[in-house]
């Protein structure tokens, strides 16, 4: 089969302002696709996987031709977990990469799925060399799927990715701090509040009396913008 014939479960596929990371407040095309390998417990796109249905199937050519049609530079492949289909998420980055009016694709990616092939492409496609870049949430014990994470997935991220750690409470913090110090990732961190648990004023105090002066704090300005549990948007 023609890699760009494969079809894949989809969520949602919209323009809107990107709400987090180093593109925030950027016009971004969010390509959600549908399920996920993890039950973290402060989910907020619960939607997205089991036992609630895939929206609808579309091709690896379909996405990209919806994507090419809203023109924006920059794109954000997420779910659920984007890369868990194998080839057919492979064929998905190659084609989002392929558009000639994309110019960054940030891939949401949970710690739990092997990169080797994804980052495998990026080094031997040019045009992923060039604009693909993974935005890893490394999970916590709040989200009590820490257990599943896959350290080697860490040194495959170099300066151009993010590594996302869900701050739930100060434990969680605790930890983030540890695995930075242990696997030092090339990746920019990121430090973001559960919406429900952890004031983001508070978030702020521990990283100041961290020390830490290369970890960003990380707010979804989505859940500002509109309601916290708005979907396509």
């Amino acid at each position: 089969m023609n890699a760009t014939n494969m079809k894949l479960p989809m969520v949602e596929l919209f323009q809107t302002i990107e709400g987090e990371g180093t593109r925030a407040g950027f016009p971004t095309t969010f390509v959600r696709v549908y399920n996920c390998n993890l039950r973290c417990a402060w989910c907020d796109t619960t939607y997205s996987y089991a036992p609630h249905p895939a929206e609808f199937y579309a091709t690896v050519e379909e996405i990209a031709e919806r994507v090419a049609s809203f023109g924006n530079p920059y794109v954000c492949l997420t779910g659920g977990e984007p890369l868990m289909h194998g080839e057919k998420s492979l064929a998905l980055v190659e084609a989002l990469a392929s558009i000639p009016c994309v110019t960054d694709v940030h891939i949401e990616t949970n710690g739990a799925v092997p990169l080797e092939p994804f980052a495998a492409l990026r080094d031997s496609h040019p045009e992923a060399a060039a604009k693909v870049r993974f935005i890893m949430d490394w999970k916590l014990p709040s989200s009590r799927e820490m257990d599943r994470m896959l350290p080697g997935n860490l040194a495959l991220l170099d300066e151009r990715d993010e590594c996302k750690f869900v701050i739930g409470d100060e434990h969680d913090f605790e930890v983030a701090c540890q695995v930075l110090d242990t696997y030092r990732p090339r990746a920019l961190p990121l430090f973001s509040p559960v919406w429900e648990t952890m004031p983001p004023a508070r978030l702020a105090e521990l990283l100041l009396a961290s020390g830490r002066k290369q970890v960003k704090l990380n707010l979804q300005i989505h859940k500002v913008i509109w309601h916290p549990d708005a979907r396509g948007v």
